[in-house]
């Protein structure tokens, strides 16, 4: 019993361990992709419980707001999912990114194909 109560507690701290040393990637971000249709700029909107990543993707170019999904926070890497409608056609996107300072260094990749790379800063 005593060992089992240890055990709960260890989980338990190491839980609270892990969302303490989360990125505060919370608000708003901007960024620009150079891309093989021209130039896309984005604003991005994150909020993170833990080590859980939400929030929304907007699109200049697409004219669309998107839901993030499957975001995550680990450390200073996030990683989430932006599921884009582009003229009828859908396009899975996922992210990878690491915080420096209010720099995010984003890569992502399109329907497993196609890598970019830009930085998002923190809107003011």
């Amino acid at each position: 019993m005593v060992k089992q109560r240890f055990l709960i507690g260890a989980v338990i701290v190491a839980a609270m361990a892990a969302a303490a040393f989360a990125a505060d990637v919370t608000g708003t971000w901007t960024a620009t992709f150079d891309t093989q249709v021209g130039a896309q700029k984005y604003t991005y909107t994150f909020k993170v419980e833990g080590t859980k990543l939400t929030g929304k993707a907007k699109s200049e170019l697409a004219m669309t707001e998107t839901e993030i999904t499957e975001g995550t926070v680990n450390g200073d890497d996030i990683s989430f999912v932006e599921n884009l409608n582009f003229q009828d056609m859908p396009l899975r996107i996922v992210y990878k990114g690491k915080l420096a300072g209010n720099d995010l260094k984003l890569t992502r990749t399109i329907l497993d194909m196609f890598t970019e790379e830009a930085v998002a800063t923190r809107a003011k």
